[in-house]
């Protein structure tokens, strides 16, 4: 199964400017993430960008696509990819973000073979447990529910199920044994892209923030399984960079 990677990656952000350029052991962040894509197995692998000092790094060791700086979600970018770089609709593409340095391969490879096996899907991520009661309640953490076939019902901010007998008794306790925690990455086909960004923004996206319920509620399907290998912290501000290099 062959697969191409994208990697969104923005130079602007209001808690950590720069993030994707930031140095982890000599390399620059998205430098990492182009690594684990290359371990994963993609066959192609382009980081999407609008900032050229971005550009002029990665040029260095990896494929660039240059993008409008009018896009608002990365998925937006990711269509302009595809449209710029001719790739074929049947392509299964890969979103990953340029500050997860260390994403593990095999979560990368998961979900592009867990979309190429759900044909009825349109796109793919991934999940893992939740094991903090505090995270339950954390509008932060995103919850997602998944059916008996391994397709999202729905990702919410809030605690969802709500297990209401014992919740109701006990609004700050959770049994967090019913809770999984979406990690972002996606997968989807590259005709899938180009329709979804041409959905008009739905309600629940725009309440939640969350671009995934998008599809959800055009009624197009999401599978969505359990990581195969822990997922990485996330890196928001540069003392989250400087907590994580002392761990490793």
């Amino acid at each position: 199964m062959s697969f191409t990677v994208v990697i969104p990656a923005r130079f602007g952000s209001s808690r950590f400017p720069g993030k994707p350029l930031a140095l982890i052991d000599g390399k620059p962040m998205i430098q990492h993430v182009v690594e684990r894509a290359k371990e994963a197995g993609a066959e192609n692998i382009v980081v999407a960008t609008d900032d050229e000092r971005i550009q002029n790094v990665v040029e260095g060791f990896a494929q660039v696509c240059m993008t409008s700086v009018d896009h608002q979600s990365g998925t937006e970018r990711i269509a302009e990819v595809i449209q710029t770089q001719n790739i074929s609709g049947d392509t299964i593409v890969v979103n990953v973000q340029g500050d997860e340095p260390f994403i593990p391969a095999e979560n990368i490879k998961q979900v592009a073979t867990n979309l190429a096996n759900a044909p009825q899907c349109q796109m793919a991520t991934l999940s893992t447990p939740i094991v903090s009661v505090e995270d339950v309640f954390n509008p932060n953490i995103v919850k997602v529910l998944v059916n008996e076939k391994g397709e999202s019902i729905y990702f919410s901010r809030s605690p969802i199920p709500f297990e209401r007998d014992y919740m109701m008794a006990n609004p700050n306790k959770a049994n967090t044994s019913l809770y999984n925690r979406h990690i972002g990455i996606y997968a989807y086909r590259a005709d899938y892209v180009n329709q979804y960004v041409n959905y008009a923004p739905s309600a629940l996206e725009q309440i939640e923030s969350l671009e995934q319920l998008r599809a959800i509620w055009y009624g197009d399907k999401i599978h969505c399984e359990v990581a195969v290998a822990p997922p990485p912290v996330g890196i928001d501000t540069p003392e989250d960079l400087e907590r994580l290099l002392e761990t490793i």
